[in-house]
């Protein structure tokens, strides 16, 4: 049982998040308490119309955090950054624009 709610844990935390249809492409941010389920309701196609609409499938960056709070805050700062930042930012950690959905 312990193994359990520590596998939870790993999955089920609050975490800001880049989605993107290609490499240097659309962009979409989002937050969410369970970032495996959330990419997958994406790449369903029933995450978001934006994601839907633009094909934006590719995990490429993410970062989670403690409370709610503090991603929720986390987010609305990055939304209001440049695109330049953002392709920095991904690029700082993933310049190859992976898809990190295969490792969750």
């Amino acid at each position: 049982m312990t193994q359990l709610n520590n596998e939870t844990m790993k999955t089920k935390r609050p975490t800001v998040y880049i989605m993107a249809n290609k490499i240097h492409g659309i962009l979409y941010i989002g937050v969410t308490s369970d970032l495996a389920r959330r990419v997958s309701e994406h790449k369903e196609s029933t995450g978001s119309v934006f994601t839907s609409k633009y094909r934006c499938y590719l995990l490429v960056w993410y970062q989670s955090f403690e409370i709610m709070f503090e991603a929720i805050s986390a987010e609305k700062i990055l939304k209001m950054k440049s695109r330049l930042y953002k392709i920095q930012l991904i690029e700082s950690r993933n310049p190859a624009w992976d898809d990190f959905s295969k490792e969750l």
